[in-house]
């Protein structure tokens, strides 16, 4: 447990019941209180849009862009139109939000109107609405990386000061973010693993039933079993399942010596 003003993420904050401890303190609970990255980050970004909106006294509404494993994707948002949006530049493949996360710096679209740099992208946010963005980057290390990408109706609204306030929100929220990714990630591998290892055990279970039936060596088993998923057109899996539950009545399970 950390105490003297350091937060659990190892972040010196000085004074506890300072904002930067108070937005810790929420991360925290948000990661204890949802079951998985998607939904912690949406939840991320509904307390990003509430902090810019009272600094701005505007609506601000943001999405969240992760990347993971070199793919880029839309992953929250502070609400369903802002995931729309997100996923406008998502499928444009450019704009400011993608932009930030590949120089590791915040990128104003200032106004859509009068800007040259995205076109396609600019025309889209109109059609919508949307006046002004402001993409900022957390980086979450080697692996990962993510920008918050907060649209405003008006232009007017991302000043230099907002600019910086964004940048140490995203800085201070940059730890409670990686852990939740790591954690994700991990759980995500984990449960790979675990189906991996499901499917094995009921591939190898049917094997063994094959070579029962049919007095066969292993590789005549496998032989049999893959030339049923084929003639099927069904997973190797699923036939071996099949197989399976016809014999013992249940799913095959994977069992370890503890």
């Amino acid at each position: 447990m950390a105490t003297c003003g350091h937060c659990a993420f190892g972040l010196d904050l000085g004074m506890t019941n300072s904002p930067d401890h108070e937005l810790i303190l929420e991360l925290q609970d948000l990661i204890i209180g949802t079951g998985s990255v998607a939904d912690f980050l949406g939840g991320f970004a509904i307390i990003a849009a509430a902090a810019l909106s009272r600094s701005t006294g505007a609506t601000v509404e943001c999405g969240v862009t992760l990347k993971r494993f070199k793919k880029t994707a839309t992953v929250g948002g502070s609400t369903e139109r802002a995931i729309h949006l997100d996923r406008i530049e998502q499928a444009v493949g450019e704009g400011p939000c993608l932009t930030a996360m590949r120089t590791a710096a915040p990128v104003l679209l200032a106004d859509v109107r009068t800007d040259t740099r995205w076109p396609t992208y600019q025309k889209r946010l109109i059609e919508e609405g949307i006046h002004s963005v402001l993409g900022v980057p957390l980086e979450l290390g080697e692996t990962a990386a993510a920008a918050l990408n907060f649209f405003a109706p008006a232009t007017g609204v991302f000043t230099e000061d907002t600019v910086h306030e964004a940048a140490r929100f995203a800085d201070v929220a940059r730890s409670a973010v990686r852990l939740a990714v790591r954690v994700g990630t991990a759980e995500s591998a984990a449960d790979d693993l675990s189906a991996a290892m499901m499917s094995r055990t009921a591939i190898n279970l049917a094997g063994g039933i094959i070579m029962a039936q049919n007095r066969c060596s292993q590789a005549e088993a496998m032989a049999i079993l893959m030339k049923v998923s084929s003639h099927r057109n069904q997973k190797l899996r699923d036939v071996a399942d099949e197989i399976v539950r016809k014999v013992s009545g249940g799913e095959a399970t994977t069992y370890f010596d503890l």
